[in-house]
């Protein structure tokens, strides 16, 4: 059985979008909806943060959300892995963090190589790598988060994380994904998803994580 490890934000961890919402159950969560699309051919490692950046450091908050810092840790712990799949950047966006889509793909590029540098320095057979830009912002009524993520610049930032994070896969040599092309946020924040949308990324997901995998 192959062992994927899947890194990213609230997205997914399966925040809820509406103020109040419990998490999305396992099976919404698109981990989770991948690791059923593929019938026990792989085990899905569900390993999300709300808040997590792709290398940037947050101050505001509680716990460490700088995924270049803690993402040696993780695949220490969970190796060895046959596929890494990261979704992160919407995080970045912030207008105290990194601000624009390009400057998040250059945190996505230092995560891809840390992924190959952890597993070569062990020996380890480097795994197969997705990097998946997010689905971008969208307009909402809510009070402060847009604001929070930098108004509408945010939005129009988001949507370029395709063609950045497209150019460093391509750079880099693994494969990409664009989760924009089967989910989008909920109104309700503008931000997260809700769990059909959350789901549809693992289902959209399983052909090419199964090329790569030869499942």
């Amino acid at each position: 059985m192959k062992t994927i490890l899947c890194f990213g934000d609230s997205l997914t961890y399966g925040a809820n979008p509406v103020a109040g919402g419990v998490r999305h159950a396992h099976e919404d969560r698109w981990p989770g909806a991948l690791e059923a699309k593929l019938v026990g051919k792989a085990r899905v490692i569900a390993e999300g943060l709300g808040g997590r950046t792709t290398a940037f450091d947050d101050w505001l908050a509680g716990v460490d959300r700088n995924g270049l810092r803690i993402l040696p840790t993780l695949l220490e712990s969970h190796g060895p892995l046959d596929l890494v799949i990261i979704m992160l950047g919407t995080n970045d966006l912030k207008p105290f963090l990194a601000r624009t889509a390009q400057e998040a793909s250059n945190g996505m590029r230092q995560l891809v190589r840390t992924v190959r540098g952890h597993h070569a320095g062990q020996g380890l057979a480097v795994p197969k790598i997705i990097v998946m830009s997010p689905p971008e912002i969208s307009d909402t009524d809510h009070p402060e988060m847009l604001g929070h993520f930098g108004g509408s610049a945010a939005i129009e930032q988001s949507k370029l994380f395709a063609k950045w994070y497209r150019q460093r896969a391509e750079e880099e040599g693994v494969a990409f994904f664009d989760a924009a092309t089967v989910a989008k946020p909920h109104p309700a924040d503008g931000v997260h998803l809700d769990a059909a949308n959350t789901r549809a990324i693992g289902e959209a997901l399983v052909p090419l994580v199964s090329e790569l995998l030869g499942l």
